[in-house]
């Protein structure tokens, strides 16, 4: 991946310097048909603004992208009478991401549709003491605005859900 924002693609679309076929667009956002669609209908939603990946994006633009995200997923199922919607965000090279410019794919899927699943056939078994400190230790890293008070000893909830 090449994080140069001078060199990113989907700021070029963006700012109107590379061509796409595009759906839907605020000052903040903007939605667009993927050069590879998975299947009719999917759509890209990116913040206009440069933003790596999902970890890179800023508090006040989680609402403008999410606003984005709700409206075009719901103009998908209108216009297309889609079964269900898969969004998908990766974030870094090891979930695929290789465009380095936060983007959310909204993929429609219809009852038969020839995607596969996106989860494995069988999910792997972890034992739930490794369950509970990985649980606990995200927790942990939660920032202060966002942690719950600390569970209840013997309790299986770590924060409120």
């Amino acid at each position: 991946m090449n994080d140069d924002v001078g060199t990113c693609v989907f700021c070029e679309i963006g700012d109107g310097t590379a061509t796409a076929l595009r759906i839907y667009e605020t000052p903040q956002t903007m939605a667009f048909v993927p050069l590879l669609p998975a299947a009719a209908g999917h759509t890209l939603v990116i913040p206009r603004r440069h933003v790596t990946d999902l970890w890179a994006l800023a508090s006040e633009d989680v609402q403008p992208l999410m606003d984005t995200v709700l409206d075009v997923s719901h103009a998908i199922r209108e216009a297309l009478a889609s079964d269900g919607l898969n969004l998908i965000i990766s974030a870094g090279q090891a979930a695929s991401q290789t465009i380095p410019h936060l983007h959310i794919h909204l993929v429609p899927r219809w009852h038969g549709d020839p995607i596969q699943t996106i989860w494995p056939a069988r999910a792997p078994t972890i034992d739930s003491a490794r369950l509970e400190q990985t649980a606990e230790r995200i927790h942990a890293a939660m920032p202060p605005r966002s942690r719950a008070p600390p569970p209840a000893a013997g309790g299986r909830q770590v924060g409120q859900v």
